[in-house]
């Protein structure tokens, strides 16, 4: 619950983790795109379970993570009412593609939004600012933004959110915030392999359904007068209402949901000529890339950072997802045993896949026409 269509299609942080004041400035969430499933083959270490030491095949996600660019710092004071702002400070310089979310036609407009803020910065404003916010305030959020030009898709607009900064005192944030200002902030400077995460978005839209695809209700018998695919009986007469509990048709998918303590398999690198094998593991020394044989259906390569999770998460592909250090942390072993990669798929996601990269596919049609060309002498 709710189940209606939600007024953000993109996720939203509606509560950060708790700060522990003993741990160094550290933000607390970061921002990707789904870009498709595969499957990863690993072995398990799990003392008194009968899968200790086999080998186990499981689904995993892949979400591409481009560096997020910082632009800004938020104080906030705690009142009886909540949080309120106190105080916004910006940096000095601030990308198009930032401005752009400011407009609603970036072509016909002056594009002068900012200017009065960059001013001050040049008079010295922001010292002040800052020295303010160490003053009064008790939360600090840092204002990052997407840089659409690093995605494949034809977004122009970048996606604007704050993430809170945890560990340190409020001096020790503001400094940390403050720091990051005009800086790529890359997703290993958040997370790192095997680490726990809330995954925060959207799931799949399907418009308006029956009960029977919206809740499972059993379809009634052959004979009914009035239909099958229905409830039998919505209530009683008194009360003279239908309870909110009585499954009724709307709204399916497209609901803002929060997956609690995903396990993440692997945080990968951009490829380059450094990194030639994101995709490499212990076992397997094949130099590949995580994208598969021929793009990830409807999304294309991952030409960025990313970063794999345990099984499948809520969105559709490209759709903008948030990652959260987790709020509630977990004890169970499979959240604590240690994650040995055997094997990570990169075959063709379009079909039944037959081979890992397009060297081995080559390989084998230039032997297997080899031999037909021996047998036919």
């Amino acid at each position: 619950m709710p189940r209606r269509r939600t007024k953000h299609p993109r996720g939203r942080i509606r509560s950060f983790p708790k700060d522990n004041s003993a741990n160094k400035p550290h933000l607390t969430a970061f921002v990707g795109f789904k870009a498709g499933m595969t499957h990863v083959m690993r072995e398990v270490e799990r003392t008194g379970s009968n899968l200790n030491k086999k080998q186990i095949v499981e689904p995993a996600t892949v979400i591409e993570t481009p560096p997020v660019r910082a632009v800004g710092l938020v104080g906030y004071v705690e009142t009886p009412r909540g949080l309120r702002a106190l105080t916004t400070v910006w940096a000095q310089n601030l990308g198009d593609e930032f401005k752009r979310r400011f407009y609603k036609n970036w072509y016909k407009s002056k594009k002068k939004c900012f200017t009065k803020a960059v001013q001050k910065i040049e008079n010295g404003g922001n010292a002040q600012l800052l020295e303010r916010i160490k003053k009064y305030c008790t939360v600090v959020r840092v204002i990052v933004h997407t840089q659409t030009g690093l995605l494949n898709n034809q977004t122009k607009k970048a996606h604007v959110m704050e993430i809170q900064v945890n560990g340190g005192s409020i001096a020790d944030k503001v400094d940390f915030g403050a720091g990051l200002f005009e800086k790529e902030v890359k997703v290993d400077q958040v997370f790192s392999d095997f680490d726990v995460c809330d995954v925060i978005g959207v799931t799949k839209g399907h418009g308006v359904t029956g009960v029977v695809k919206r809740f499972g209700v059993k379809r009634l018998p052959r004979k009914t007068h009035r239909g099958l695919r229905r409830v039998g009986c919505i209530g009683s007469w008194h009360p003279a209402n239908v309870q909110w509990t009585v499954a009724r048709t709307g709204q399916h998918g497209f609901h803002h949901r929060t997956e609690m303590n995903k396990r993440i398999y692997r945080v990968g690198k951009a490829p380059s000529e450094e990194n030639k094998a994101n995709a490499a593991t212990d076992y397997d020394l094949t130099e590949k890339h995580i994208t598969p044989m021929g793009g990830f259906v409807r999304y294309g390569e991952v030409n960025n950072d990313f970063i794999m999770i345990k099984g499948c998460c809520v969105g559709l592909r490209k759709r903008q997802l948030i990652l959260r250090h987790p709020i509630y942390t977990r004890t169970k072993n499979k959240l604590t045993e240690p994650v040995n990669l055997n094997f990570i798929d990169t075959s063709s996601k379009q079909g039944h896949g037959r081979f890992q990269t397009a060297a081995e596919k080559r390989k084998f049609f230039i032997s297997s026409k080899k031999l037909n060309t021996d047998k036919a002498e």
